[in-house]
């Protein structure tokens, strides 16, 4: 299964899909998805789920990013519909965002009201600019640089408009930038049998790991042993995100 470049996405699709999921990364490191979070994604796929992994590049304007990221979502679904690539007449779409990705489906799910069968939101932060960009306290303060909605107007948009009822926020016992807690709280209020919290171990930057390829030689030596030990602890986070999310996209299929 490999990478394929659609309507400005990096897209997976695998032979017999039983979902679609589009995913929104982290704002520094959201330009190619298909690179930085590859590891995680190329795992779903292989579960049977058609990866739609957008890129977008950070500015003020949030609102217009998810303008943005839905459209060249929506663009890619039809080509693929178009190629027959989706022989099913319906596959349920899942939104997974990590970092500012899960503000972007939040927003879409809210000002833009697309519907999905579910989010996935993994350490969900919503500073203010000037927290989030350290450049922005250099600047004078006169210019009043803020993100598009502010953090306050995010929470309001969500807390009224926001559609997609079943929803997973992940959060990493090490992550001092997660906002969770707040959105949990919102998000309850809405939807309250709907919205699942986790909490796994690892960091902010956990979703961003990547697989270690070690070969063994000819004869299995105490260095592979060490090798396939660093293996397995370096993943361990790794795989407990990739399991959680398994689990919830599909509660009857095992990991």
């Amino acid at each position: 299964m490999d990478w394929k470049e659609i309507q400005g996405n990096w897209v997976l699709v695998p032979l017999n899909p039983i979902g679609i999921i589009h995913f929104l990364g982290g704002a520094f490191v959201a330009t190619a998805p298909h690179l930085t979070y590859r590891w995680v994604l190329e795992q779903l796929a292989e579960k049977g789920y058609v990866v739609i992994a957008t890129p977008f590049v950070n500015t003020l304007d949030h609102i217009a990013i998810a303008n943005s990221v839905l459209l060249n979502f929506e663009r890619a679904l039809e080509r693929l519909r178009d190629s027959s690539s989706l022989r099913k007449l319906y596959l349920p779409i899942y939104g997974i965002g990590h970092s500012m990705g899960c503000k972007l489906h939040l927003l879409i799910g809210s000002v833009l009201g697309a519907e999905r069968a579910g989010n996935i939101l993994i350490s969900f932060n919503n500073y203010a600019a000037k927290d989030a960009i350290p450049l922005v306290e250099q600047l004078n303060s006169a210019l009043a640089i803020e993100f598009t909605p502010t953090p306050l107007e995010t929470n309001k948009l969500v807390q009224e408009r926001y559609n997609v009822r079943r929803n997973l926020l992940i959060k990493f016992s090490n992550d001092t930038l997660d906002q969770s807690a707040a959105l949990s709280k919102i998000l309850q209020e809405r939807f309250a049998e709907m919205v699942t919290v986790q909490t796994l171990p690892g960091t902010h930057t956990t979703p961003l790991g990547q697989d270690l390829k070690w070969q063994t030689g000819a004869s299995f030596t105490p260095l592979d042993a060490l090798g396939q030990w660093f293996k397995q602890e370096a993943y361990r986070d790794l795989n407990q995100l990739k399991n959680a999310m398994l689990l919830w996209l599909n509660p009857l299929s095992p990991p």
